[in-house]
């Protein structure tokens, strides 16, 4: 691989890192909205969007680790 490709893979991490720290900071962000809501409101229907919001945004971060680490091995 050329040096040029190299430096748009090295992009492409830096890129990843941030849309990762987007990731979790939008999460902790809704984790502390739900801890926040009254015991009602988390075990009903709203809570539960909240969590599966706060699921599927561990899940695109874990994603998003794989990606970084298949580039990292290129």
């Amino acid at each position: 691989m050329n040096k040029i490709r190299r430096k748009r893979l090295s992009e492409a991490l830096e890129l990843i890192s941030q849309a990762k720290d987007i990731l979790e900071e939008v999460k902790d962000e809704e984790q502390e909205a739900f801890d926040n809501l009254p015991e009602s409101f988390q075990y009903g229907e709203r809570g539960d969007q909240m969590q599966e919001y706060i699921d599927s945004i561990d899940e695109a971060y874990s994603n998003l680790e794989e990606v970084e680490d298949t580039i990292s091995e290129i």
